[in-house]
């Protein structure tokens, strides 16, 4: 039985492949295992269908038999522990995998998302224009050590792994900020990731669901 995943009926993200499933989808496409998805629409994220699987009426949600797993970080990590391809087998680098893992959640992507609160859910408030330069310095700041850690090197540790899918599509909402450009490494880097032919297939997955999807 494949595993099933949730995804937006109608994504915001306008099929740029910057919504939740994105990892999930790219990380099943890397490791070669189909999967079914599961469309859901804002209201039936959060009645208590979905609430059982997403606590937090979000996406997406993974399902595989009796499992149920909720947050992108998490079900990769999961995909990447069951299935060879996305974690080294010695242990000390399956760690800094991992560790990259959690670099790209828990450091890089908070300011970033940050930068999108500031543009726009709070770009009419007062203190917007203000704000804004401290949380690109913030960015920069991350940026800029990611940088340096990475040099001219193709991955952040040797082989592509989990790590670099994570860190990839976070660094991708910065695509049209122009803070990365500021870091030709890491515009390289993200290409690299985009051209995979794994990620090619997740994204054209998820556009398809946008491309379908009622006007309105």
């Amino acid at each position: 039985m494949n595993p099933t995943i949730t995804a937006f009926e109608r994504s915001p993200d306008r099929g740029q492949g910057l919504a939740r499933d994105m990892p999930v989808r790219w990380a099943l496409e890397e490791v070669g295992q189909p999967y079914d998805v599961r469309l859901v629409s804002f209201r039936a994220m959060k009645e208590p269908a979905h609430l059982a699987r997403h606590p937090f009426g979000q996406i997406p949600t993974y399902e595989e038999g009796d499992l149920v797993l909720f947050e992108s970080g998490a079900i990769v990590l999961h995909i990447a522990e069951r299935h060879a391809g996305l974690l080294p087998d010695d242990a000390n680098a399956r760690t800094r995998a991992i560790m990259w893992m959690f670099a790209a959640l828990d450091t890089v992507e908070p300011p970033i998302l940050e930068l999108t609160t500031v543009k726009l859910i709070e770009g009419d408030k007062p203190w917007a224009k203000e704000r804004l330069p401290l949380v690109e310095h913030r960015i920069r700041v991350r940026l800029g050590g990611l940088s340096s850690r990475l040099g001219d090197a193709d991955w952040l540790d040797g082989a592509f792994s989990a790590g670099d899918l994570l860190m990839v599509t976070v660094l991708r909402r910065l695509n049209r900020s122009g803070l990365l450009g500021e870091y030709p490494n890491l515009s390289a880097y993200v290409a690299r990731g985009e051209t995979r032919p794994a990620f090619r297939r997740a994204f054209d997955a998820q556009l398809a669901v946008f491309a379908a999807a009622p006007a309105g």
